[in-house]
């Protein structure tokens, strides 16, 4: 008898691999490669530029442990849309999700600022317009994946109520093996561990 994790697995197994044009011949192939070597490797830039700005201006003499949690929060508010994108099939379900994060994002974006203002942390113009690719950023991809799920967006505009509508499907044509493996290496690196280590700047500083 079969187990629920040997079927999952040979199920993952036996998809196929989605194989990207090396030259982008049209407009559906030239906006995936902008999608998975353009927008989300340089989300990783202003994230990694944030966070030394708050290292620069000792947040953990400022607004301390509750800013640096915040942090945490919008990392997952966008690492949620960016592994469903990853790995399921984008439908109304997904598409949901990513606009309802997107909106959660933006709230707690404004929420961290107001944080550090009021806990007299300096937020210099340079940290200001880092933001502003942090918050833009979600919105462009977001944008791109509706450009070539526009089915599925209009199936939702439409109130589709097919169940297969909304459940979470692992992709059928997975992507590259190494890409994901390079995605998952790149925010372990330069996600997780700088802001893991400002937290617990915070943390030693707060005791």
């Amino acid at each position: 008898m079969k187990t629920p994790l040997k079927t999952l697995r040979k199920a993952v197994v036996s998809r196929s691999r989605l194989r990207i044009p090396e030259r982008a011949s049209d407009a559906e192939t030239a906006t995936l490669r902008y999608l998975l070597y353009g927008i989300l490797p340089a989300w990783f830039v202003p994230g990694l530029l944030d966070w030394w700005q708050h290292r620069r201006t000792r947040i953990e003499d400022t607004a301390g442990v509750r800013e640096s949690l915040i942090h945490l929060l919008m990392m997952a508010e966008v690492g949620l849309p960016i592994t469903l994108a990853l790995l399921c099939e984008i439908n109304p379900l997904v598409l949901t999700i990513m606009a309802a994060t997107i909106a959660a994002h933006e709230a707690t974006a404004l929420w961290d600022v107001k944080t550090a203002v009021d806990s007299d942390r300096e937020v210099k113009p340079i940290e200001q317009h880092i933001h502003s690719f942090l918050e833009s950023l979600p919105f462009m991809g977001t944008a791109a994946i509706a450009c070539l799920h526009w089915k599925d967006v209009r199936e939702l505009l439409h109130a589709d109520d097919r169940r297969s509508a909304w459940r979470l499907q692992l992709k059928r044509r997975q992507l590259p093996r190494g890409y994901l493996a390079g995605i998952g290496a790149a925010i372990a690196g330069l996600i997780a561990v700088p802001y893991g280590e400002e937290l617990w700047r915070c943390v030693r500083a707060a005791r």
